[in-house]
């Protein structure tokens, strides 16, 4: 007898299985990222006094998720999504000064120092929305050869229930084999009747 083997599934699997899957769509995904940097640099500046490597560990999973999080019709989007969060996020962060102009420069100078941090965030988003949009096209491409195999898999089956000499244009051979009828001569009954002598 053979032993059928039953693959075990590692418990990381089974664990991002049982988490929230989500399918948010493209401003979904952006208001999502944007909303949970801000309120994550919030906290950061509470409680780490505006530490720049928390808020850049923070920023990785937050960037994977939106990627892992947002429908597969606007993959595209996450991507761009993750740095307007970032940008979003570091303002409580910035440290800028009083006013417009000062707000202004501290901003620009947070995202210049914390390039590292955004380009890493953004590069995880963008595998992940690479490698969904690659199963996607499999997944679709083996959708569509399955369905062309079971159309020639039809064709095939009433072809074969019509016989093998069945065909457009064919007689069947039973209505070709029955024997043809013996033609009738037009004016044979009224001869027969005028030729019979009359009885006296």
């Amino acid at each position: 007898m053979y032993r059928v083997r039953v693959r075990s599934v590692p418990p990381v699997v089974l664990a991002l299985r049982r988490f929230p899957n989500p399918r948010l769509t493209g401003i979904g995904a952006g208001l999502f990222a944007a909303l949970t940097m801000f309120v994550l640099a919030c906290v950061d500046r509470l409680l780490f006094d505006s530490s720049e490597l928390v808020y850049g560990l923070l920023f990785l999973p937050v960037s994977a998720l939106t990627a892992l999080w947002v429908r597969p019709a606007d993959l595209v989007t996450a991507p761009i999504s993750v740095p307007i969060a970032f940008a979003v996020g570091v303002f409580p962060i910035s440290g800028g000064s009083e006013g417009f102009g000062g707000q202004t420069m501290g901003l620009v100078t947070a995202l210049a120092v914390h390039a590292g941090w955004l380009y890493g965030g953004t590069l995880i988003a963008g595998l992940i929305a690479s490698v969904r949009k690659v199963r996607q096209m499999r997944a679709r491409r083996r959708y569509v050869l399955a369905q062309g195999s079971k159309g020639s898999q039809g064709a095939k089956g009433s072809q074969g229930s019509l016989g093998p000499g069945a065909g457009p244009g064919r007689a069947p051979r039973a209505a070709a084999s029955a024997p043809a009828a013996k033609p009738v001569r037009a004016g044979a009954g009224t001869t027969a009747a005028v030729r019979r002598p009359q009885r006296p």
